[in-house]
């Protein structure tokens, strides 16, 4: 599976963007599938998570209530939308496939991972 984010941008805080995650060469639609983000000097962190029917999603507690994953399976896509970003929102994030079909937040359970897409939230 080749993984292709993309959305990313610049904003001002309290604005929102989406991003996209498309798979190709290979269908991911029964997995999950999981945003992370790295922001410069930190870890790269676990964001959300969504099973492979859309059916149960994840998140951690930073985004709760602002971001929102979706799939649509039809179009090989996954999104992220963000709303009420905050500076602390800026990184690079990066969509990645699990192995298997439920929501993880541990990177250890995803083995594909896409290139990142960067996204810049000034104050």
């Amino acid at each position: 599976v080749q993984l292709q984010a993309s959305g990313g941008g610049q904003v001002q805080a309290g604005g929102s963007l989406r991003l996209s995650c498309a798979a190709s060469k290979r269908t991911f639609t029964n997995n999950a599938v999981g945003w992370f983000r790295q922001a410069p000097g930190n870890e790269r962190e676990f964001v959300a998570s969504i099973s492979w029917n859309g059916g149960t999603t994840y998140y951690t507690d930073s985004v709760k209530g602002r971001f929102t994953i979706s799939r649509d399976r039809a179009k090989n896509t996954v999104y992220l939308e963000m709303n009420s970003l905050k500076p602390e929102d800026t990184a690079i994030y990066y969509c990645a496939s699990a192995r298997g079909s439920g929501i993880s937040g541990s990177d250890y359970d995803y083995n594909y991972w896409g290139q990142g897409t960067e996204i810049t939230v000034s104050s």
